[in-house]
């Protein structure tokens, strides 16, 4: 029988009334195992009534009962792992450790939300003028949502509800049709955990539901994270509504690679960051820029890697790289590789004819390694989102940074050198939100933000850390003035007596 997935409001699992589902598929056979009900406009409205309410003593809650239900989550979250990651795997196809991985990074922002109590101290400034004080203090800002990719189902959400509803707010979630699973356990997580019913609420669907969340009044805030042209669209919109916006979109990161650089840790590099997770993240090297003459032998050591990762089911402790999410996403990450050559360049690995024996209906591609792109190439252009890596030669440190700059992404960037020079010059000059040096992924950690620039970010806030904390609350500042006990009239004495 087919497992359906259905909404979670009010902490318990409501059934969807639409009559509309979508289909969710396991990625290694194809075959379809799961339905998700997709919400109507009248249901997300039901989602967001019910956060608005919880939002009226939840708001009001204090830091300690916030932090002690988060820290039970945390408990939770952990003891959990491998259930959430298995149901990642089922439904994305990611090989069961990077599934595990994905939780851990999720649980670094959990940790920060459990020590919120720093991040939202106020400030005071005392006898600004005779007897005046004046405060400031951050405050929920009441509904919030979040909108989530596919390919980090738990771990994305994860850098959205723990903070939010640290500071006090309620959240609705609409993740990812593709994979829901992951956010159902969660939920339930929760509510074992003792989060009040409403405070944490999940719609499923598709553009009606993100449609209505960006349009809704009582949703004061928004957080995305998807491609480019949605996350234009959802700041667009979502803006238009009077909303508070941060839509993470995609990214095209560039490795450079100096001359001085040690090519074998490059090359390791190269391989984990381009095909890691099937190349199905905003953060991968999609594009590694050689200078100068270390060209071939770079590639060559790419190459002989690449060719070494095993491919196959993710719940197979032997495979290193899972399928892609659908079939669909398959054959256009494929085309990119099929119409390379006439672009002008050169198909070091083909991955597009890759099966795995006994799993033949799955969505599976191989390693592909593009060599000499042009920048006029349609496989460096846009963001593929699958394991191909394309590498553009310079001749120069130079050439390199301007064909970087070019860019319309920013999301993230790193050079491999041994000169500290020039790596504190390309972490200057690099136009990227996130810059790694020697580190091909440069993922900051939860108590630093997440975010690019350019078309990469919608928006002036970048995601967890302090800049996550300022974007669910919001500034008050207070003037006091008092008057001195001494000062009351004749017969009424409020101050302490006089001989003290």
């Amino acid at each position: 029988m087919t497992k359906i997935v259905n909404h979670w409001i009010g902490g318990k699992t409501v059934e969807g009334a639409s009559g509309t589902f979508g289909p969710v598929t396991d990625p290694a056979t194809g075959a379809v195992t799961t339905q998700v009900a997709f919400a109507t406009v009248d249901e997300v409205d039901a989602a967001v009534r019910t956060a608005k309410e919880a939002f009226v003593t939840w708001g009001q809650s204090s830091l300690a009962q916030r932090t002690s239900i988060l820290f039970k989550f945390r408990a939770l979250l952990d003891a959990n792992r491998d259930a959430i990651a298995e149901l990642i795997t089922a439904e994305h196809g990611k090989v069961h450790s990077d599934a595990l991985g994905e939780v851990a990074r999720g649980l670094e922002i959990v940790d920060l939300a459990c020590g919120i109590t720093v991040q939202l101290k106020g400030e005071l400034s005392t006898q600004v003028a005779s007897r005046v004080d004046v405060s400031s203090i951050r405050q929920p800002l009441g509904v919030v949502a979040g909108i989530t990719p596919f390919n980090f189902p738990a771990m994305v959400p994860m850098w959205m509800f723990p903070l939010a509803i640290a500071c006090g707010n309620t959240f609705v979630l609409k993740p990812s049709e593709k994979d829901p699973s992951a956010s159902m356990k969660i939920a339930e997580l929760l509510a074992e955990a003792g989060l009040p019913d409403g405070v944490f609420n999940v719609v499923h669907g598709d553009k009606v539901a993100v449609d209505r969340l960006l349009e809704h009044p009582d949703v004061k805030a928004v957080s995305f994270v998807g491609s480019t042209p949605i996350a234009r669209y959802i700041h667009t919109t979502a803006s238009a509504n009077g909303k508070r916006v941060q839509a993470l979109g995609g990214a095209k990161n560039h490795m450079l690679v100096l001359p001085d650089a040690d090519l074998d840790a490059a090359a390791d590099a190269a391989v984990s960051a381009a095909y890691g997770s099937a190349g199905e993240r905003c953060m991968a090297i999609s594009a590694v820029v050689a200078v100068g003459a270390i060209g071939d032998e770079l590639v060559e050591k790419i190459r002989e890697r690449a060719e070494k990762i095993k491919i196959g089911p993710g719940n197979d402790p032997a495979s290193e790289m899972g399928p892609l999410i659908t079939k669909v996403h398959r054959d256009k990450v494929a085309s990119y590789v099929t119409g390379a050559a006439a672009e002008g360049a050169e198909v070091v690995l083909d991955g597009t004819g890759f099966t795995v024996d006994g799993f033949e209906d799955g969505h599976w591609i191989g390693i592909s390694l593009l060599d000499k792109v042009p920048t006029s190439a349609k496989a460096y252009q846009d963001e593929i989102f699958g394991p191909v890596l394309c590498v553009l030669r310079v001749d120069t440190y130079e050439e390199g940074m301007a064909l970087i700059n070019a860019s319309p992404f920013g999301n993230g960037t790193a050079i491999f050198t041994r000169d500290g020079g020039a790596a504190r010059r390309f972490q200057l000059e690099v136009e990227a939100g996130m810059v790694g040096v020697n580190v091909p992924i440069p993922v900051p950690v939860g108590y630093h933000s997440f975010g690019g620039w350019k078309d990469s970010l919608f928006g002036d806030h970048h995601i967890y850390g302090n800049d996550g904390t300022h974007f669910y609350t919001r500034g008050k500042v207070v003037t006091t003035r008092w008057p001195d006990p001494a000062d009351a009239p004749t017969g009424v004495d409020l101050g302490f007596p006089r001989n003290h």
